[in-house]
């Protein structure tokens, strides 16, 4: 079974603040010009997408020498249910899972049910992770951090640290993912992202593959 993680890009969905607005608009119409053509304005992180290491790092590398191979793997997802506006997900949080490690996995999927939010104003009120609970999970090994919020960091500050530490260590932050709190605790995760040339991220298809014996999920 295959679940859809990623939100549809569509005109006037929600965007990190400051960044370009998502427009979709008609560029060609079926009845007038006989084929159907969309124009597209967005900026490169919207919607669910994926930073690359030059999205915030000097030389960082871009989007499009990340490999096939990055985005497409086991990963390890964690439930963080009850978590209040803002809360920073703290390390002992995670103590479980660091404890048991990650059994080969190299993307770490939080879930935290924020997601639930996409569209209103409490969106930008999300859970963050603390710096010391990100250099852990890097320690055990995690490539891929992908969190169902707006940003693994505070929104409304200037300091972009668990950006710094997984960016700047050469790894990939997925963000805006959605129904993650449906998946069991391991799942293959997918989410390639567009060959934009020198680009600092890209919009992504996410999805996750769930063994049909592991949980009831259902297709939405």
């Amino acid at each position: 079974m295959f679940v859809d993680l990623a939100h549809p890009l569509r005109s006037g969905m929600p965007v990190f603040p400051g960044d370009p607005a998502v427009a979709v608009r008609p560029a060609a119409e079926l009845e007038r010009d006989g084929f159907a053509v969309a124009r597209l304005e967005l900026g490169s992180h919207s919607g669910t997408h994926v930073d690359a290491p030059a999205h915030s790092i000097a030389g960082g590398r871009t989007i499009d020498a990340v490999g096939l191979d990055e985005l497409v793997g086991d990963a390890v997802v964690v439930q963080l249910p009850g978590l209040a506006p803002r809360e920073v997900i703290s390390r002992a949080r995670l103590a479980p899972l660091l404890d048991a490690g990650l059994g080969g996995a190299r993307i770490v999927l939080l879930a935290t049910g924020w997601d639930t939010r996409w569209g209103t104003p409490d969106y930008f009120a999300h859970p963050t992770l603390d710096p010391d609970a990100c250099r852990a999970l890097l320690d055990a090994g995690m490539h891929v951090l992908g969190v169902d919020t707006l940003n693994p960091d505070p929104s409304d500050g200037a300091d972009l640290p668990v950006h710094g530490a997984v960016l700047g260590g050469d790894h990939l932050i997925v963000e805006n993912l959605r129904r993650l709190t449906e998946l069991p605790a391991r799942v293959r995760f997918a989410g390639v992202p567009l060959r934009i040339a020198e680009g600092d991220g890209s919009p992504i298809r996410a999805y996750a593959e769930v063994e049909y014996s592991c949980c009831p999920v259902s297709q939405k």
